[in-house]
């Protein structure tokens, strides 16, 4: 990847049309942008749990991938979310392995919704290419204005005047 690329953190979740089962909208960005990525509702409700700090009572998938990792002393690296087409979102995970042999990089392609619950469950940065973070609509505004009405204790309906939970982006 020679693309340069743009480090971001998950800066909160919404669910899609107000409505947790119809999906979540995953707001990343910076000082500088905010863009969506929407996700399923398991891995929405995951990510989620990941941010709050709960424990599951079960390891689910990204828990059951995590455990693999370390059996296998594999290191996540870190995410890019290396490209955009036809409104879906691509990343790869950046894994490392070493033992007293040798040690071994590798990249999988993989949804940017797993990656980025993998990449906050092992505490790793997510980064866009640059090529990614030229493309999306930049949703500040739009992802501040939710978050205000929601600490007020509003109804994001109230601030859009309907139900479609404004101009979220693309899928993952």
């Amino acid at each position: 990847m020679t693309d340069a690329l743009i480090e971001v953190k998950v800066l909160g979740l919404v669910p899609v049309n107000g409505c947790p089962g119809e999906g979540i909208a995953v707001f990343l960005g910076n000082d500088e942008k905010a863009f969506s990525i929407h996700v399923d509702p398991g891995v929405g409700s995951n990510i989620a749990m990941i941010l709050q700090g709960s424990r599951r009572a079960r390891p689910m998938t990204h828990d059951l991938i995590g455990l693999i990792f370390r059996a296998f002393a594999i290191t996540v690296e870190r995410v890019v979310i290396n490209d955009l087409h036809s409104d879906t979102y691509f990343a790869r995970l950046t894994l490392k392995m070493s033992n007293e042999v040798q040690t071994r990089i590798t990249e999988i392609d993989a949804r940017p919704s797993d990656c980025l619950a993998i990449a906050l469950e092992a505490g790793k940065p997510i980064y866009v290419a640059q090529k990614v973070w030229d493309a999306v609509t930049d949703l500040s505004a739009t992802f501040n204005a939710m978050k205000e009405k929601l600490e007020q204790g509003g109804d994001l309906d109230d601030l859009f005047g309907d139900a479609d939970g404004g101009d979220a982006e693309v899928n993952d």
